[in-house]
């Protein structure tokens, strides 16, 4: 019944339609002018060298589709057919400053969106429309990868009925009622109608050109006049409110870093990869459905007066599904710059002889400088470095024996901190290569001092060190100065600039960085020296998620020094590592979380029958109780009963850590990492004394 009356409800919809057609939208004369700068500047500029040919008009012709309907769920075969006869003629369009092609595929595009949502409105606000979620059936997840679109319009309405129901099931799996589900969807799918009838010129402008844009690589971006008003939108949101940055991904907001220090790191619960769907003020306010909506629109309703608190419901990163949703309250807050600083702690490791080994850690959040402070030339101004240097300082006062770097979480910064925070462990020489455009490469970001730090030295990275970060841990993994230790880095290896154009603004990638190796920090970013295991999926975090990033490549190395050879201790440092995690339950506790996230996340289909969807949640949750009790009962703690005692223990936590403070006793990757370097000191030691011995034997 509810197909046949879905099919009848469309027929309806699509007549009204018709009669309704709303005017085309085509490019002005200004966006024209506009144009031809904009293909001047990314043909002599960017780094990438691609000619406007046949083939980058391919590339443009099937990102646009990518970028309009990624899901393959508005068009039908026969548009894409109809639509061919530009796939090799778009270069051709765009040398004369000219876009109606894209105009006329953005236009059938905005036909098929009105016509599909005005349907599927009426359907959910038909009161006989019945769902049955006793029948066993399924709907695709990733319909982008099937790579097909729908041949038929019946096709196309059997995928529409599933993907109503689904998102009607994950509503009533979430503890709404069937007709609570079917309002909360006609205001999503309403607003998203209203949104699309909102696009201006300029908007439909941007989707046409960042179309273009992406294919040279994901960082390069155009903003209209009114986007670049808003450019800063996503730092401003970093500094001010809950501490996030956020991208758009598909229909959905989703995480990608949270700011160390900041409000949603002190809640805890935000991670990255996370997607937000709903926003609510206070308290007790209505969660507003942000599904489809833009980016702007959703931080507008996340950002408000400090000390208020903001409510957002998410799917986690590792939820099994979109009906796995969960209610975050974070008080809005600034994040303060003395909150970010650098920050030290001290704990100790067994020795492995009855003893223990002092260690000293130093947080790094971020690299910052305060410029204001440094071009008046003040003696004591706020910087990574001149942190950094005291706490070294300090640490050594406190007679450690060995110091780890904890760069995890952190995103970059000043590229002049990380030479100069590179300054204070080796002595001068080159830090990083700078290729531009133009093939030309500076080396000009040097270490100009004697190191002040000469100690054991460990860096922990992880998915989300980027940028500035990867530049400091890279130099110091190439002049075997320490060991890296974590996990992949993020990969982003390249530089940005804006150029002003007849309208708006573009950004784009002018110059890669380069190790003193000669290896690129892009797309491959840090590989550790020791691997601990991993809590951020690389698949769904990092440079190499992006389809058009920018190539991992060498060009020539420049010489450096190198001050420890650890190829005779690498191998035993990583058996004792192995050994160690393979009976740690924490560490084991770690690998077997993201193997049940991934298992879930990778499974191409979702059940539409009720009861499986709940076993399959009671399953996980089951398996996700008896993780904890298994760790739990390794470490001699009480067992939990239930899956809400895990959640009450995990909010109990974050409340106990804020975020400022580093966590010596309940970080396991931090501690394992100070094992590791224990591990190295003693060996170390156990050669410089056998090598004593030989000299002394010798002379003898």
């Amino acid at each position: 019944m509810f197909q046949k009356l879905f099919v009848s409800v469309l027929l309806g919809a699509i007549a009204i339609n018709a009669c309704a057609k709303p005017e085309p939208i085509r490019i002005t004369e200004s966006q024209s002018q506009t144009l031809a700068e904009i293909i001047d500047t990314l043909s002599s500029k960017h780094y990438r060298v691609q000619r406007v040919n046949n083939n980058l008009s391919e590339k443009y012709y099937e990102n646009l589709l990518s970028n309009l309907d990624p899901s393959k769920a508005f068009f039908l075969a026969s548009d894409i057919n109809g639509f061919d006869r530009y796939k090799t003629k778009l270069d051709d369009h765009l040398r004369e400053g000219d876009l109606s092609p894209g105009y006329e595929i953005y236009n059938t595009y905005r036909d098929r969106v009105e016509s599909r949502l005005e349907q599927v409105i009426g359907l959910l606000e038909d009161p006989k429309t019945q769902f049955d979620f006793s029948i066993d059936e399924s709907i695709e997840l990733d319909r982008d990868k099937s790579g097909k679109w729908f041949e038929s319009k019946s096709a196309a309405d059997e995928y529409w009925r599933k993907r109503i129901k689904s998102a009607v099931l994950n509503l009533v799996l979430a503890d709404k009622s069937v007709d609570e589900a079917k309002e909360t969807l006609v205001r999503r799918y309403s607003n998203q109608l209203k949104r699309l009838s909102q696009q201006d010129q300029q908007d439909v402008f941007e989707i046409l050109i960042n179309s273009l844009t992406e294919i040279y690589d994901p960082h390069t971006s155009y903003f209209s006049p009114r986007s670049e008003e808003n450019f800063t939108i996503n730092m401003s949101l970093s500094l001010e409110g809950i501490g996030a940055v956020l991208q758009t991904e598909d229909e959905y907001t989703k995480v990608v870093r949270i700011v160390t220090a900041g409000p949603a790191d002190k809640q805890g619960d935000l991670k990255a990869a996370d997607r937000i769907v709903a926003v609510g003020q206070g308290k007790e306010g209505e969660l507003v459905d942000v599904v489809g909506w833009r980016l702007d629109e959703v931080v507008s309703l996340i950002r408000g007066p400090k000390d208020s608190v903001v409510r957002l419901q998410i799917i986690p990163a590792d939820g099994a599904s979109e009906s796995d949703t969960k209610v975050i309250a974070i008080t809005r807050n600034k994040v303060k710059l003395e909150e970010q600083a650098a920050k030290k702690a001290v704990f100790e490791v067994p020795d492995g002889a009855g003893g223990t080994i002092k260690l000293g850690v130093i947080d790094i959040p971020a690299f910052y400088l305060d410029f204001e402070g440094y071009r008046r030339r003040e003696p004591d101004y706020k910087s990574t470095t001149n942190d950094v240097r005291k706490l070294l300082d300090e640490l050594e006062a406190e007679h450690v024996d060995g110091v780890i770097l904890d760069l995890r979480n952190n995103g970059g910064g000043s590229l002049t901190e990380a030479t100069m925070l590179t300054d204070l462990f080796i002595d001068a020489g080159p830090v990083v290569q700078i290729r531009e455009t133009n093939q030309e490469i500076s080396r000009r970001n040097r270490s100009r001092h004697k190191a002040i730090y000469r100690g054991p030295l460990i860096v922990m990275v992880n998915r989300l060190s980027a940028s500035a970060s990867e530049i400091f841990a890279g130099a110091i993994q190439d002049y075997n100065r320490g060991l890296i230790v974590g996990t992949q880095s993020f990969g982003k290896g390249t530089v940005q600039t804006l150029t002003q154009m007849h309208e708006g603004q573009l950004k784009i990638t002018e110059s890669k960085f380069y190790r003193v190796s000669g290896d690129s920090t892009q797309h491959r970013g840090i590989i550790p020296d020791i691997t601990l295991p991993q809590i951020i999926d690389p698949e769904e975090v990092g440079e190499s998620t992006y389809d058009t990033a920018l190539e991992w490549d060498q060009i020539h190395p420049v010489r450096h020094d190198k001050y420890i050879d650890f190829s005779a201790v690498l191998p035993l440092l990583r058996t004792q590592h192995d050994k160690r995690s393979a009976s740690n339950p924490d560490m084991q506790f770690i690998n077997a979380q993201y193997e049940l996230a991934k298992h879930y996340r990778d499974k191409p289909t979702l059940s539409l029958n009720k009861a499986i969807r709940m076993k399959e949640k009671e399953d996980r949750e089951t398996e996700l109780l008896q993780l904890e009790n298994k760790r739990r009962q390794a470490k001699g703690e009480p067992i939990l009963k239930t899956i809400d005692d895990v959640t009450e223990e995990q909010a109990d936590e974050s409340d106990e850590f804020t975020g400022v403070d580093i966590d010596t006793e309940k970080d396991a990757l931090l501690i394992e990492s100070g094992n590791i370097l224990a591990d190295y000191i003693r060996l170390h030691e156990q050669t410089r004394t056998a090598q004593t011995e030989t000299t002394e034997s010798a002379n003898q």
